[in-house]
């Protein structure tokens, strides 16, 4: 085969490798109020360098904040996942997350106020948001469990707008005190996924000042443990350009870039394989 056969044969079979694993994947995770995935992922910030979440990243994956999910759910989350594990879905490598502690980094709301939802999405779907509350005599130092949760939702969202990279939309908080924690059900209509998020949050009857839901309160340190100090560890770049939905040319965006790291491959295994036919020429 010729140097320039086998090089475009390269190309192909790295196209076809990458591009539908790459088209595959549609992510998303509650941004306010913040999710653990989210809040202790790179995009974290100050968040992320607390105790219960270098506790959730050295018990597992969080880094990939935007991926939890399971596929063929079809409305039976709490059949197929576990007490325990609702914040995981059950899926090993988020172990982490599942972790009943009081210190997880949390939102501070005001009781039965208009919640502003922001779903963060890095690949855009159509598909319903149902929220859920934590009920009265929550504890967050025991492990979640489905009876911990209101049987309906308090908030549902079909197809809501998607602006700047994510879905917003809003409703009304119930009454309620003390620490919770709100979970979030992504069931997709364009794919048989479903994402899965906890986002802990705080009630408090006056707020502390500028706080608008957008805002992580950050835990004192826990007794006999120091804060963490200094600048913050270095953390992945994630792009900042909003994703846009398919119509706006949001999936053709993801294709070209994988075509152009595909053609780049390719483009390397070509220069190397006529390197290597000159030296053979050259014997």
């Amino acid at each position: 085969m010729g140097t320039w056969r086998l090089g475009a044969a390269v190309a192909a079979m790295v196209l076809v490798g990458v591009v539908p694993a790459t088209a595959a994947f549609g992510h998303g995770a509650v941004q306010r109020p913040a999710s653990r995935g989210y809040a202790c992922g790179p995009e974290g910030g100050d968040a992320a360098r607390l105790a219960a979440c270098r506790a959730a990243r050295d018990a597992g994956e969080i880094a990939d904040w935007d991926n939890l999910r399971i596929a063929d759910v079809a409305g039976r989350d709490r059949e197929l996942i576990p007490d325990g594990r609702l914040c995981s879905a059950g899926i090993g490598r988020y172990r982490g997350l599942d972790l009943a502690r009081d210190d997880w980094p949390a939102t501070q709301l005001r009781p039965a106020s208009d919640l502003r939802v922001r779903y963060r999405t890095t690949i855009p779907h159509q598909g319903t948001f149902r929220l859920y509350l934590t009920n009265d005599g929550y504890d967050p130092t025991r492990p979640l469990r489905w009876a911990d949760l209101g049987r309906e939702p308090f908030l549902t969202a079909v197809d809501p707008p998607l602006a700047n990279g994510a879905y917003t939309f809003a409703g009304r908080m119930p009454q309620r005190t003390g620490r919770h924690l709100i979970y979030t059900i992504w069931q997709n209509s364009s794919t048989p996924d479903t994402y899965y998020s906890c986002s802990d949050v705080v009630f408090a009857a006056t707020p502390r000042p500028g706080a608008t839901g957008d805002d992580v309160a950050v835990p004192a340190a826990s007794a006999g443990e120091r804060a963490p100090v200094g600048p913050p560890a270095p953390t992945p770049q994630v792009a900042t350009r909003p994703a846009a939905s398919v119509g706006e040319g949001g999936m053709s965006g993801v294709v070209v870039a994988v075509l152009g790291v595909a053609s780049a491959v390719a483009g390397a295994v070509f220069v190397g394989l006529r390197g290597f036919a000159g030296r053979r020429r050259r014997r």
